[in-house]
């Protein structure tokens, strides 16, 4: 036992911090790392770089990014479209750039290695920012941010190496320059690395002024500030990113009191929000009828492990408060904040710890994680293990939940691509597809990806096939009206989409609910349909004849093999079938659907059963199914009754059992 004892407590020695670092970021982020998927920008982006190519992916980041783009030609050229190889790929990314933190801050803390060691954790488990499971997206960004790091490490090593000046000087100007050229988020952050070089200096400074260590600072500060300057000079005169403009300026000069009464104000609710906001999610709770027992039991073991292993790890702490490390951490991780904000300030863009703007808060992270060490470092000591347990443990919790949702965001896409393919084995060309926004991680731009890639596997930017838009967002801009032959163009920046509104498929999705085509003889006046997802106006442009029977291209690899064969499935085939007057094979697959475990979640998907029945001349099962529709909402289903029975009165052959089927309905429904 005491020898067990013993190996426990030197798991608290500071070399044991890059693993503690490792195991928390896999409990934290990696426990389900295969079953996630390419979420927002990464299905674009892997898209055009492994579809369209390597000049498409250059393209698509000329008019923002162009430096940073031949960091993914670089990752891509070893690494597969595979969403498992991207996710363990940035945690990996992610936990370096934690133990370079760490190594800074033991070098700017060289008594305060357990103060280090949370400022990293907390950089590791930042509640904040939730794009993590973005693992093709984020994998670039950790890595710039190790750029970052390594190059204040190097810095101050060249200080701490006169013989090697020039050399670690050096190195650290190139990953200076590749931090401030490839992107915008830690950009202004850079200048906090003469408040670095200050600290460092002054630690030294025995009877020195604070003057002349100020003038040792400039002197050791100068070569990176002409790489920033050099920077400067290359966005006003060479290339201007047209996504992230100078507001502030502008507003400056139209109304300089409010401009900086705002600027202010903005400031002072980031800072907050970017602090004591971003931890305070951490006390968002999984519930066990939403979530799940399972997400729940996940979410309570994580935090378990987490809260025991920081427990053990700081709890041979130096009990001894050194304010001052404490009071320069604090003062180092404000001036952090205070510069890692600028470029959001200058362009008027909100800050947010929602998806997608969370991303911003990368520029605030190192800032305030170094602010919260400082101010734990403040507790009293017989307090600050265990709140640096509970602020760890909970962290992780908090970052499991997000993973949960991120996943079943992933499962909800698979599942829509899955039934569009069983309803649409090919689509024509120049097809737009219309859609309500229901996925929370996804723009419309984002799945635009998925649909081509699962329907034009063959895809040139020269010509973009599909695109789907959500008409909630996309109405008045890219999608200039709902009325047909409105022309539509729209740019992937790789490539282009040229179609027409008259070419369009109009798809609702809202699980539990089938996946269903819109049809524009029944849902104009569906009250089943969101009002604010215009998708009731959409349903008129609707055109099934954009779908073909061709044999349906495979699927691509990442959205895993076909998923069982239930109720939405039979819905999907009855729905194509009946398409092209298939009524036999409707009612094969009526047969085989009501004898599944699983049951119809929308009283609309009966029509298909209904209207196969009919043309069956099976009268009694078609009534009986309207019957069972109704009684879901007699008020919704009755409007859509009445329009079907008219569709199939006009289209079946008259009998003596049709009029008294149609006069039975009629009489239920009141229809005129």
């Amino acid at each position: 036992m005491k020898v067990l004892l013993r190996k426990i407590e030197s798991f608290a020695g500071p070399r044991y911090a890059p693993w503690l670092f490792l195991i928390v970021a896999f409990l934290a982020y990696g426990l389900l790392f295969w079953r996630h998927g390419f979420y927002w920008d990464d299905l674009p982006m892997t898209w055009i770089r492994y579809e369209l190519g390597r000049e498409a992916m250059a393209k698509y980041f000329s008019t923002a990014r162009p430096v940073w783009a031949v960091l993914y030609q670089v990752t891509t050229t070893f690494l597969p479209p595979a969403p498992m190889a991207w996710q363990i790929f940035s945690i990996l990314w992610r936990w370096l750039g934690v133990v370079l933190l760490l190594q800074l801050a033991r070098e700017l803390w060289r008594d305060r290695d357990k103060m280090a060691a949370l400022a990293g954790l907390l950089f590791l488990l930042y509640p904040g920012f939730n794009l993590q499971y973005a693992s093709f997206l984020t994998a670039h960004f950790w890595i710039v941010v190790c750029f970052f790091f390594a190059s204040f490490l190097l810095m101050l090593r060249a200080m701490n190496s006169p013989s090697r000046y020039w050399l670690f000087t050096s190195l650290a100007m190139i990953l200076s320059a590749l931090n401030v050229w490839m992107l915008e988020y830690f950009y202004s952050l850079e200048l906090v690395r003469v408040a670095v070089i200050f600290y460092a200096l002054r630690q030294n400074a025995r009877g020195e002024k604070i003057f002349q260590t100020a003038l040792r600072a400039l002197r050791h500060w100068l070569p990176y500030l002409l790489v920033f300057l050099a920077n400067i000079l290359y966005r006003v005169f060479v290339f201007t990113n047209v996504a992230y403009q100078n507001v502030f300026f502008a507003e400056l000069r139209a109304d300089p009191l409010q401009a900086i009464l705002g600027l202010i104000k903005n400031i002072a609710a980031d800072l907050w929000l970017a602090s004591a906001q971003a931890f305070g999610t951490i006390f968002m709770f999984p519930n066990v009828a939403l979530d799940g027992p399972l997400t729940t039991l996940m979410y309570l073991t994580v935090v378990i492990i987490v809260g025991a292993l920081a427990f053990v790890f700081f709890k041979n702490a130096n009990t001894q408060t050194q304010k001052q490390s404490a009071y320069w951490a604090i003062g180092i991780g404000l001036t952090a904040m205070l510069l890692g904000g600028g470029p959001y300030w200058l362009a008027t863009l909100d800050i947010s710890l929602s998806f997608p703007a969370s991303r911003f808060t990368m520029s605030f992270m190192f800032g305030a994680c170094l602010l919260i060490a400082g101010l734990v470092e403040l507790i009293p000591t017989k307090f600050r293990v265990a709140f640096i347990a509970a602020l760890a443990a909970l962290s992780a919790g908090r970052q499991v939940m997000i993973g949960d949702s991120f996943l079943r965001d992933w499962q909800a896409q698979k599942n829509l691509f899955w039934q569009m393919r069983w309803r649409a084995p090919a689509l024509q060309p120049d097809t737009l597809v219309l859609m309500n926004e229901h996925l929370a991680y996804y723009a419309d731009n984002s799945i635009s990806a998925g649909l081509n890639w699962i329907y034009d596997p063959n895809a040139n930017a020269d010509d973009i096939n599909y695109v789907i838009f959500y008409p909630g967002n996309r109405l008045n801009g890219s999608l200039t009206s709902l009325e047909p032959n409105t022309p539509i163009r729209y740019s992937y920046i790789a490539g282009d989409f040229n179609g027409n509104t008259s070419d369009a498929l109009a798809f609702y999705y809202d699980p539990p609910y089938c996946l269903r085509l819109l049809d524009s003889d029944l849902d104009t006046n569906n009250r089943f349909i969101s009002d604010l997802s215009l998708m009731r106006q959409a349903s008129a442009l609707s055109n099934p004849q954009r779908i073909l029977r061709e044999t349906a291209a495979p699927m691509p690899s990442f959205y895993g093999s076909e998923p069982p064969h239930g109720w939405c499935y039979y819905f999907q085939k009855a729905e194509l079938a009946r398409q092209f007057g298939e009524w036999d094979e409707v009612n094969r697959l009526a047969d085989t659907a009501f004898k599944l475990d699983e049951h119809f979640n929308n009283p609309v998907e009966l029509f298909v059963f209904i209207e196969g029945y009919a043309h069956a001349g099976k009268w009694d099962d078609a009534i009986q199914l309207s019957k069972e529709a109704r009684q879901v909402s007699k008020s919704y289903v009755d409007p859509l009754l009445c329009k079907l029975w008219k569709r199939i009165e006009t289209q079946t052959t008259s009998s003596e059992e049709r009029t008294e089927a149609l006069n039975e309905i009629y009489e239920l429904t009141g229809c005129d």
